[in-house]
């Protein structure tokens, strides 16, 4: 058998270059599952039933062009060479989608939203995401990763809008391929190689502050970001450059110790951002439980005061 299956479902994203040469050398070629469109561009005939398809692949160079590998007609083909669409395909169609939705006749929501309008959903998802790898659950995990997708899509496509300094999608993705090659020479070109994720964390920071000329040590750090996390950020930052626990802010105010308290732990390696909200679900799990303690003996969990609530907190386990 010399059939080839070249797998399309996502049109949008071409042919992979690697099927040109069975499609030119192919003595027949159909098409199952795909649109009339792309079955004519590619000049593909409607595929034939499962036992004609198959006898004719015996006899010569065949190429058959399908949507997806659970076609049946692509099963009747058990020996045949797969050509498949690259890793990321389909991001291709959800740009096309942005596009569509964004561009006049598309959803006029879409058409009236900007940079600040979408910068509410942005933060939202990107915890609703941050819930679903802490929850170690795998289907909201899918779908969170989409929506975060989503808004980069957005935004670029937003971007791609602005009357002096517009770029798009490609214009992003362009740079963040350059970023990585660029600060990935051991992998990329001939650098000495990295053993150590650790290595390799100090060797990024360097590339970085050489890439992007900075005159800081705390050029970079986003400041917006939440205040365990920045506090963590700067106190890491900061100790990497030598500087003294004694030169971190003093006091003995609330926000001058969780300053201290954050930025020490990042310097020993601990996410006080994660660990603090871990801390946080936990305690408000219990008070979940306490109130469900305390409805299933009748009583109403805010009539509660202090010796109530601790008669129906749950009992803590002891740290092994």
């Amino acid at each position: 058998m010399t059939a080839t299956v070249v797998l399309l479902p996502y049109p949008a994203a071409g042919v992979p270059a690697a099927a040109f040469p069975f499609l030119g050398g192919a003595r027949a070629v159909y098409a199952s599952g795909v649109s009339e469109q792309v079955a004519d561009l590619l000049g593909a005939k409607p595929a034939p039933e499962r036992d004609a398809l198959v006898a004719e692949a015996a006899e010569g160079p065949l190429v058959l062009i399908a949507a997806h590998a659970g076609d049946p007609l692509v099963a009747a083909l058990p020996q045949a060479r797969i050509v498949a669409q690259p890793s990321g395909a389909c991001l291709v169609e959800a740009a096309q989608v942005m596009d569509r939705l964004r561009s006049p006749g598309g959803c006029p929501w879409d058409a009236a939203q900007t940079h600040e309008s979408l910068r509410q959903y942005l933060v939202e998802e990107t915890y609703e995401l941050l819930e679903a790898i802490e929850d170690g659950d795998r289907t909201a995990l899918r779908e969170e990763l989409g929506d975060v997708l989503l808004q980069v899509l957005f935004h670029a496509r937003v971007a791609a809008e602005h009357p002096d300094d517009p770029f798009d999608i490609d214009v992003v993705a362009g740079e963040l391929v350059a970023k990585l090659v660029g600060r990935h020479p051991h992998v990329f070109a001939d650098a000495a190689r990295i053993e150590t994720a650790e290595h390799q964390e100090v060797k990024w920071e360097e590339l970085k502050q050489a890439e992007k000329q900075r005159e800081s040590l705390v050029d970079g750090v986003a400041l917006g970001q939440p205040a365990a996390a920045l506090a963590g950020k700067l106190g890491h930052r900061s100790g990497r450059a030598g500087i003294p626990l004694d030169l971190l802010p003093s006091g003995t105010d609330a926000a001058a110790q969780l300053f201290r308290i954050a930025a020490t732990a990042r310097r020993a390696g601990v996410d006080p951002e994660g660990e603090l909200r871990a801390v946080a679900k936990r305690f408000a799990e219990e008070v979940r439980e306490a109130e469900r303690n305390a409805r299933a003996d009748g009583v109403e969990p805010s009539t509660l005061e202090a010796d109530g609530w601790r008669a129906y907190w749950p009992k803590r386990v002891s740290p092994q």
